[in-house]
């Protein structure tokens, strides 16, 4: 059973500049200042990184761009959430949103990929394809071609409220205004497959 760990405190920080508001998290508090500093570092990178991947889609003129974030886990020495950027350029048909999930150990400032959730050779891909596709036949989402929908060993998630969310970006398998679609699989039925301490593993048990 993992130990009780207190949530980690997070303050909002703005970033401005012309045409720009970014609202982002960093943590403090923690014991371990440099765990403290691999996660703020990463956070700040990845806002970057979106920034960057933004002007290859939004390449009209004066863009507006709007960061935000939403914190999905705090809690059991996890640390999850989204982080998400909006942007319009003048003459753009629609403004173009990138999302992009985050989970770190707070014990470490490591960030957890996909992969590293599941057991080493475990089918995990093929068991969360196969949950995704589940979902959009029940939910009847529109997609753009249903036998290319797959879950990568890199793919976007957060944890939140006992689940694994995936998610895909715009375009990705859904037509633009059904949004960034998500689907949430409980962390108990993948408990077979979740790598021991894995936070999929830490979110199912008791705290004692």
């Amino acid at each position: 059973m993992p130990q009780y760990v207190p949530p980690v405190t997070i303050h909002t920080v703005t970033y401005t500049a012309p045409g720009t508001v970014i609202h982002y998290p960093q943590v403090t508090g923690l014991a371990d200042k440099t765990a403290e500093n691999k996660i703020n570092h990463t956070i700040i990178r990845t806002i970057q990184d979106m920034q960057r991947a933004q002007q290859t889609v939004q390449t009209g003129s004066q863009p507006e761009t709007t960061g935000n974030f939403e914190i999905k886990t705090n809690e059991r020495g996890i640390l999850s959430l989204v982080l998400s950027n909006y942007t319009y350029s003048t003459p753009m048909a629609h403004g173009y949103t990138i999302a992009k999930g985050l989970t770190f150990s707070m014990q470490t400032g490591n960030t957890y990929t996909l992969s590293s959730l599941f057991k080493p050779g475990s089918p995990y891909q093929a068991v969360l394809t196969t949950a995704v596709k589940k979902q959009v036949q029940e939910r009847n989402l529109p997609v753009l071609d249903a036998g290319s929908i797959t879950v990568a060993p890199n793919q976007d998630f957060y944890l939140a409220d006992k689940a694994l969310v995936l998610f895909y970006p715009l375009y990705a398998i859904t037509p633009y205004y059904v949004g960034i679609p998500m689907f949430p699989i409980s962390v108990y039925d993948l408990q077979d497959i979740a790598a021991e301490n894995s936070p999929l593993a830490i979110l199912a048990a008791d705290v004692v």
